[in-house]
């Protein structure tokens, strides 16, 4: 009998699988890397090495207004150790800046004072002006352009006005954008409501190149790129994480320049050849994406390619936060998947719904696979409407599976599905 820890929430799950049965254990490289300098030291290194573009510290002189724009609550970005350095680095520059932090939220709820907190620590909460996107409060908004997809670009008038724009975050896979990080932290992260939900149209979701490890013609990431340009991204500082969500890599400097050399990294450490199973089990690598099923379908679409023509796929996520979205659960316990896809395609970019891009990649996916969540806080009745099969730990999941697929099913195990890149 394996045992093999699954990362849940804060801590982890026990999935026991026999022998016989387990295919493949798919764990991606970088959670075995280890860095020879301290996170302080590979920040600083990398600040200090800018790629593409002066430094910081010379960027800021002369700067009056400057914006710093960082992630919310659902990301795991070091901002205890990141923004210190940054805010040092630029006051070396101009004692005098005026600066401000805005979290780039997206479409997610505000982040409140006590996960600013956890997130920043108090020294910043208590004594830096923050800011939280709101992306439904139209007022907010400046237009500046059309998009290369047509849509109408719309950003928080603070980055629009400032005299200097830096953007903070960590690079992963991404299910739709190809990678995160980079310019994802103006589109979708301080953008109007409009300007989101067309760059994640039906059609663009569709786009097969709008998957995970790919940016070349991904019509999503043309948008997002196009978007950070617009608004004269000065300097980015983007990080690599372990399992731990430890820093193991930093890449500072130009927007398109810096994020391309950290992608080359993640790519390198997050690759991992494609193992076919009839039962695939994987998690969305605890919290903080973890939280609600709106996040969760990142690593659901990691298990579909290793989970063959009708496999199974187990998810774990705690789900603390419930599904995520108003407009999202609405959409998925809608119908079926064939009835939610179907009516999603006949919706024009400029009216689409918001958070409608995560149920139609379920919908997408359960047309094939049966999934099953497990949860232990989100009701069972709810993921039932979600055209899911619930279940309270990874054994009883793994014992459902084996009802579906019969006792001789061979299982791959992929314990954090966010950090794989799986290729055939």
């Amino acid at each position: 009998m394996k045992t093999i820890q699954l990362p849940y929430g804060r801590s982890t799950l026990d999935l026991h699988v026999e022998e016989r049965n387990l295919a493949a254990v798919i764990t991606a490289p970088m959670h075995g890397f280890r860095a020879e300098k301290s996170e302080r030291e590979i920040i600083r290194d990398a600040l200090d090495h800018p790629i593409g573009s002066r430094s910081l510290k010379e960027l800021a002189k002369g700067k009056k207004k400057v914006v710093i724009v960082t992630s919310d609550h659902t990301r795991a970005v070091p901002s205890k150790i990141t923004l210190p350095i940054l805010l040092s680095e630029i006051r070396s520059g101009n004692p005098e800046a005026d600066i401000t932090i805005l979290i780039a939220t997206g479409l997610h709820r505000p982040t409140t004072e006590e996960e600013q907190r956890k997130m920043f620590g108090d020294e910043i909460v208590n004594h830096e002006k923050i800011a939280v996107n709101k992306a439904f409060q139209s007022e907010d908004f400046i237009f500046l352009r059309k998009l290369p997809s047509g849509a109408d670009f719309k950003v928080h008038h603070l980055a629009a006005e400032c005299d200097l724009l830096v953007t903070e975050g960590f690079i992963e896979p991404h299910f739709f954008a190809g990678f995160s990080g980079g310019r994802k932290s103006i589109l979708p992260g301080i953008c109007s409501q409009e300007t989101v939900n067309e760059n994640h149209s039906f059609q663009a979701i569709a786009s097969p190149c709008a998957k995970a490890g790919i940016l070349e013609r991904n019509p999503i990431h043309e948008d997002m790129v196009c978007a950070a340009r617009a608004v004269n991204v000065q300097f980015i500082l983007n990080v690599a994480l372990d399992g731990e969500k430890k820093v193991i890599a930093a890449f500072a400097g130009d927007l398109e320049q810096a994020h391309e050399k950290g992608c080359d990294f993640i790519r390198k450490l997050s690759l991992c050849p494609v193992v076919t199973g009839d039962i695939v089990v994987t998690s969305n690598g605890g919290y903080p994406l973890d939280q609600n099923l709106y996040q969760a379908p990142k690593a659901v679409a990691t298990a579909e390619a290793c989970a063959g023509e009708d496999g199974v796929i187990v998810m774990c996520a705690s789900c603390v936060d419930g599904m995520g979205g108003t407009h999202f659960e609405k959409l998925i316990v809608s119908g079926t998947a064939e009835e939610i896809e179907n009516r999603l395609s006949k919706i024009p970019p400029k009216e689409t719904i918001p958070e409608q891009w995560c149920a139609q990649i379920y919908a997408r996916i359960l047309k094939k696979h049966k999934i099953i969540l497990v949860t232990t806080y989100l009701d069972h009745d709810v993921v039932r409407k979600a055209n899911m099969i619930p279940a309270s730990s990874p054994d009883e999941a793994l014992a459902i599976a084996y009802g579906i697929k019969g006792k001789d099913a061979k299982v791959v195990v992929i314990p954090d599905g966010v950090s794989v890149l799986a290729v055939k």
